[in-house]
């Protein structure tokens, strides 16, 4: 496992722009990166019987189906032609307010009510290459329609285009609020996946660590620990905000809905709880990671004391051998040098056998 991959940072392009300080509530600016070349704009009406699927290129080719009793999904992909989404949300009467953070790619996830219609914004959670992406989607409940952008034109509501598509289902027999829902719903079972990669990853640090393996960097676990606090500052405050959603009393809000909006609560604390979890891990294997080079260490610093504490008898033998005294007996003698030899070698043999003996080597 090549973890130095998740390091290496992803470019942006040069689009990305910042709201002017001082500018109005409602000012028009896209904050964030373009990350698609057109706007594109698709339209799914359905009903009990039916259903019609098609992509627009303009506003006014919308008016027909939403113009309808039947309840409609207009997904919108690219959020960078802000006067083709400003001739849009016109035309639906959208809140300044609203216009203005479905552009800003940097907003907390939250929901709002706006009397007649509700925002959402989500943070869509993903992972390419080892590395979390997030991508914001917003949702625009009314009782006649409910808009979705997003920033790519990634095909992360593929689950509920295929779901309209069966007969007879509570998606085709609910309205706008279940299909509301719907697209929240597959969100956070996106986080499922993205959560269950950062969990292998852990498991694969700390299988590494124990053992000993060197493929492993202090900058690896920190980059992980980064991708698990965005993570969590995606999904914390949208549990806080779907447990006060189910509990407004919006009209634009069925009993039958509020139940499965309870169960997606349920959802996200789960994912809280094991954020949470897998934060302690990280700093687990934080300290493993730091217990284990200290180890490595002291493995080091063993050997070489090993090795000068064998060499300090042989140095002082050679020390007192190789004064320049005129007067040493040893010196004139026939089998001085090969009796030296041997006192070392037994020397060296006696210190190794005792270390074994103590366990030290």
């Amino acid at each position: 496992m090549n973890l130095k991959k998740r390091l290496i940072p992803k470019k942006i392009r040069s689009s990305f722009l910042k709201k002017e300080v001082g500018s109005a509530p409602g000012t028009l600016t896209h904050i964030g990166a373009q990350k698609i070349d057109t706007v594109t704009i698709d339209i799914h009406d359905y009903g009990l019987d039916h259903l019609t699927t098609a992509s627009v290129d303009s506003v006014a080719n919308c008016r027909p189906y939403v113009a309808t009793s039947n309840p409609t999904w207009v997904q919108v992909k690219g959020l960078h032609d802000i006067p083709k989404l400003k001739e849009l949300w016109d035309e639906f009467d959208f809140h300044p307010l609203i216009q203005e953070d479905i552009l800003n790619t940097t907003q907390r996830p939250k929901i709002e009510d706006y009397t007649n219609q509700i925002f959402i914004v989500l943070k869509m959670l993903y992972l390419e290459d080892g590395v979390l992406e997030q991508e914001q989607v917003s949702i625009v409940l009314s009782d006649k329609f409910v808009f979705s952008f997003q920033e790519s034109d990634k095909p992360i509501f593929a689950p509920i285009k295929e779901r309209l598509k069966v007969e007879n289902t509570r998606m085709r027999k609910n309205g706008c609020d279940y299909m509301a829902y719907a697209l929240m719903d597959v969100i956070i079972d996106y986080y499922f996946e993205a959560l269950g990669e950062l969990n292998s990853q852990i498991e694969a640090i700390e299988d590494m660590l124990w053992e000993g393996t060197d493929d492993i960097s202090l900058t690896d676990i920190h980059t992980l620990r980064r991708q698990l606090i965005t993570f969590r500052k995606s999904v914390w405050p949208l549990r806080d905000n779907i447990n006060s959603f189910y509990r407004d009393e919006s009209p634009l809000l069925g009993e039958e809905t509020k139940l499965f909006l309870r169960d997606t609560s349920d959802h996200t604390s789960q994912i809280v709880d094991t954020l949470d979890n897998n934060r302690e891990m990280i700093s687990s294997l934080h300290d493993m990671y730091q217990t284990n080079l200290s180890n490595k260490m002291n493995e080091v610093m063993k050997v070489l004391t090993i090795i000068a504490t064998i060499f300090i008898p042989l140095t002082f033998i050679a020390g007192i051998y190789g004064m320049n005294f005129e007067h040493m007996p040893e010196l004139a003698w026939e089998y001085s040098y090969p009796t030296i030899w041997g006192i070392m070698i037994v020397a060296t043999i006696g210190m190794v056998f005792y270390f074994r003996k103590k366990k030290w080597i």
